[in-house]
Protein backbone atom coordinates (compact mmCIF):
# COMPACT_ATOMS: atom_id res chain seq x y z
CA UNK A 1 0.00 0.00 0.00
CA UNK A 2 1.24 4.11 -0.73
CA UNK A 3 0.81 6.80 1.13
CA UNK A 4 0.73 10.17 -0.29
CA UNK A 5 2.67 13.13 1.32
CA UNK A 6 3.30 16.91 0.84
CA UNK A 7 6.71 17.23 1.30
CA UNK A 8 8.83 20.21 2.93
CA UNK A 9 12.04 21.08 4.63
CA UNK A 10 13.05 22.28 7.80
CA UNK A 11 16.67 23.12 9.19
CA UNK A 12 17.62 20.75 5.80
CA UNK A 13 15.64 17.74 6.65
CA UNK A 14 13.17 16.45 4.51
CA UNK A 15 9.83 16.31 6.48
CA UNK A 16 5.64 15.05 4.65
CA UNK A 17 2.41 15.18 5.59
CA UNK A 18 -0.69 13.24 4.38
CA UNK A 19 -1.89 14.88 1.05
CA UNK A 20 -5.42 14.80 2.38
CA UNK A 21 -5.03 16.96 5.11
CA UNK A 22 -3.28 20.10 2.97
CA UNK A 23 -5.62 22.59 1.88
CA UNK A 24 -3.01 24.41 0.27
CA UNK A 25 0.46 25.66 0.01
CA UNK A 26 1.92 29.13 0.01
CA UNK A 27 4.54 31.91 -0.05
CA UNK A 28 4.59 33.31 3.40
CA UNK A 29 1.67 35.74 4.25
CA UNK A 30 1.41 38.85 6.47
CA UNK A 31 0.60 37.99 9.90
CA UNK A 32 -0.05 39.52 13.12
CA UNK A 33 1.92 38.61 16.42
CA UNK A 34 -0.33 37.42 19.09
CA UNK A 35 0.96 39.12 22.60
CA UNK A 36 2.05 35.89 25.04
CA UNK A 37 1.24 33.25 22.97
CA UNK A 38 3.45 30.74 22.77
CA UNK A 39 6.96 30.64 20.71
CA UNK A 40 5.75 28.22 18.63
CA UNK A 41 2.64 30.28 17.49
CA UNK A 42 3.93 32.77 15.15
CA UNK A 43 0.54 34.71 14.22
CA UNK A 44 -2.44 35.04 12.77
CA UNK A 45 -3.29 35.14 8.75
CA UNK A 46 -6.17 36.13 7.15
CA UNK A 47 -6.23 34.22 4.36
CA UNK A 48 -8.97 34.92 1.56
CA UNK A 49 -10.80 36.60 4.82
CA UNK A 50 -10.51 33.21 6.95
CA UNK A 51 -8.07 34.22 10.17
CA UNK A 52 -6.53 31.39 10.67
CA UNK A 53 -3.39 30.43 13.12
CA UNK A 54 0.18 30.11 12.06
CA UNK A 55 2.78 27.85 13.68
CA UNK A 56 6.37 27.98 13.45
CA UNK A 57 7.30 24.23 13.30
CA UNK A 58 11.17 24.98 13.43
CA UNK A 59 9.99 25.89 17.46
CA UNK A 60 7.23 23.44 17.27
CA UNK A 61 10.48 21.02 16.93
CA UNK A 62 13.29 22.12 19.00
CA UNK A 63 15.14 23.17 15.89
CA UNK A 64 16.97 26.77 15.11
CA UNK A 65 15.59 29.68 14.31
CA UNK A 66 15.37 29.95 10.83
CA UNK A 67 17.37 33.06 8.79
CA UNK A 68 15.95 36.33 9.15
CA UNK A 69 16.51 37.11 5.74
CA UNK A 70 14.60 33.81 4.64
CA UNK A 71 11.09 33.93 4.12
CA UNK A 72 9.19 30.99 5.12
CA UNK A 73 6.74 29.04 3.10
CA UNK A 74 3.36 27.88 4.54
CA UNK A 75 1.55 24.75 4.91
CA UNK A 76 -2.01 24.86 5.22
CA UNK A 77 -3.64 21.71 6.97
CA UNK A 78 -6.91 20.66 8.19
CA UNK A 79 -7.20 18.89 11.68
CA UNK A 80 -10.71 18.85 13.04
CA UNK A 81 -11.98 20.93 10.55
CA UNK A 82 -9.87 23.99 11.36
CA UNK A 83 -7.39 25.12 8.74
CA UNK A 84 -3.95 25.52 10.49
CA UNK A 85 -1.15 27.28 8.40
CA UNK A 86 2.40 25.64 9.42
CA UNK A 87 5.47 27.88 8.85
CA UNK A 88 8.40 26.05 6.59
CA UNK A 89 11.68 26.37 4.82
CA UNK A 90 10.62 25.40 1.67
CA UNK A 91 8.49 23.39 -0.17
CA UNK A 92 8.56 19.94 -2.04
CA UNK A 93 7.04 17.51 -4.38
CA UNK A 94 4.00 15.41 -3.76
CA UNK A 95 5.25 12.01 -3.79
CA UNK A 96 3.68 8.27 -3.21
CA UNK A 97 6.36 6.13 -0.33
CA UNK A 98 5.34 2.56 0.18
CA UNK A 99 4.63 0.96 3.27
CA UNK A 100 7.76 -1.04 2.73
CA UNK A 101 9.66 2.12 2.99
CA UNK A 102 8.39 2.99 6.52
CA UNK A 103 10.03 2.46 9.95
CA UNK A 104 8.76 3.50 13.20
CA UNK A 105 11.01 6.21 15.23
CA UNK A 106 14.00 4.52 17.17
CA UNK A 107 13.52 3.86 21.03
CA UNK A 108 16.35 5.99 21.17
CA UNK A 109 14.65 9.27 19.97
CA UNK A 110 13.59 11.78 22.52
CA UNK A 111 12.34 15.16 23.40
CA UNK A 112 9.80 16.98 20.42
CA UNK A 113 10.75 14.83 17.90
CA UNK A 114 9.70 11.32 18.82
CA UNK A 115 6.36 12.90 19.97
CA UNK A 116 5.30 14.67 16.90
CA UNK A 117 6.74 11.62 14.10
CA UNK A 118 4.93 9.32 12.86
CA UNK A 119 8.35 7.58 11.40
CA UNK A 120 10.57 7.64 8.47
CA UNK A 121 10.07 6.59 5.11
CA UNK A 122 13.92 5.23 3.29
CA UNK A 123 14.01 7.36 0.26
CA UNK A 124 17.09 7.20 -2.27
CA UNK A 125 19.90 8.48 -0.33
CA UNK A 126 17.64 10.16 2.81
CA UNK A 127 15.20 10.07 5.39
CA UNK A 128 11.62 11.61 5.11
CA UNK A 129 10.34 12.18 8.37
CA UNK A 130 6.71 11.98 8.54
CA UNK A 131 5.01 14.21 10.87
CA UNK A 132 1.86 13.65 12.54
CA UNK A 133 -0.06 16.67 11.92
CA UNK A 134 -2.80 16.33 14.60
CA UNK A 135 -0.40 15.49 17.62
CA UNK A 136 2.00 18.66 16.36
CA UNK A 137 -0.72 21.28 16.30
CA UNK A 138 -2.46 19.98 19.43
CA UNK A 139 0.28 20.05 21.28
Amino acid sequence: MSTRLVTFTLDGRLYGVDVDLVQEVLRGQPQTRIPLAPASVSGLINLRGQVLSAMELRARLGLPDRDADTEAMLVVVRVDGEAIALRVDTIGAVIDVDDAQFELPPDTLTGPARDFLLGAYKLEGRLLLALDVARTVAA
